[in-house]
């Protein structure tokens, strides 16, 4: 995937890291997704879909922006919880802008005044407070919700976006990149994302399986890219497996007949034939791992991790 160019800072290269953060479907992903001009991150209503460490990496002539999605920050329940919460702190810590996320529709609380506490306290020499979803809340509330979200930390700058009507995207990529130090191009110009076509592939399944399922199933499944292999005449055959917790839950993934695992695979295969820009043959297969999201080791292995 190539990156998309942008209207970068004039004079020196300026290249450097931005850590998006803040509460669960604040709109990181899709924030993401709209600054790369394609879909790299995944996304959907259920809370915690980001798991792993997404990096768009965002070109223009003068500079290069690196912009990392990080899960959604919340009171953990398990081990997979507790490690998602690390690698979104975990990204504050060598980052050259943070900005901080905060939905437009929804009171500024508790949770949003945590993740605050953990922006002012990063190294991060700029603290950008974006305002999300401006497309879905009035001119009044927005403005209430910048008045409240400003007095949570020490921002040097706000802005108010929305990622669905690409308003002020452009304008976030071109403040933020002002504010990056003088530095070397860190990946190639063709490189999109740091995420390998296997994690990819992982990602795009488990969106198609949150968007399908019940809301109970969600936070109990993941899945694993076992393999891809490359044909002769070009397409691509993928086999998968998608983890669940228990047995009555594999009963629900498969469905009536196999009817909603033959819809997941359907709707994944739609999205990795614009990823690979040809035909895939996808095998899906589901299987029970008990309590795996209690399991650091597995949690290892699927690489929801904050890594080391």
């Amino acid at each position: 995937m190539v990156a998309q160019d942008q209207d970068g800072t004039s004079g020196t290269f300026r290249s450097g890291f931005v850590a998006l953060v803040g509460r669960p479907n604040v709109g990181k992903s899709t924030l993401l997704n709209a600054c790369a001009g394609t879909k790299i991150a995944i996304t959907s209503s259920v809370a915690q879909t980001t798991r792993r460490r997404m990096r768009a990496v965002i070109n223009s002539q003068n500079a290069q922006l690196i912009i990392v999605d990080t899960p959604g920050l919340h009171k953990p329940k398990d081990a997979l919880g507790k490690e998602l919460n690390r690698a979104a702190l975990g990204e504050l810590a060598d980052v050259d802008v943070a900005a901080m996320l905060v939905d437009a529709t929804k009171p500024v609380g508790r949770g949003d005044a945590w993740v605050a506490q953990h922006v002012a306290a990063s190294s991060a020499p700029y603290k950008l407070l974006v305002i999300t979803k401006a497309d879905i809340a009035s001119p009044e509330v927005i403005t209430e919700q910048l008045e409240a979200a400003r007095k949570l930390a020490p921002f040097d700058d706000a802005l108010v976006v929305s990622a669905q009507e690409r308003f002020n995207v452009d304008t976030f990529i071109s403040m933020v990149s002002a504010h990056l130090p003088e530095g070397p191009k860190w990946f190639p110009d063709d490189m999109g994302t740091d995420a390998t076509d296997e994690d990819l592939v992982a990602e795009f399944i488990r969106e198609k399986a949150f968007r399908n399922l019940r809301e109970e199933i969600p936070h109990s499944l993941a899945v694993r890219c076992d393999s891809i292999s490359w044909a002769r005449d070009g397409h691509a055959s993928i086999s998968a497996t998608i983890l669940v917790e228990r047995e009555g839950q594999r009963g629900i993934v498969i469905g009536r007949g196999g009817s909603m695992i033959r819809r997941i695979g359907t709707e994944a295969r739609k999205d990795l034939e614009l990823l690979f820009d040809c035909s895939v043959y996808l095998d899906l297969v589901v299987r029970v791992q008990p309590q795996w999201r209690r399991d650091a080791n597995e949690i290892a292995r699927l690489g929801y991790d904050a890594g080391e």
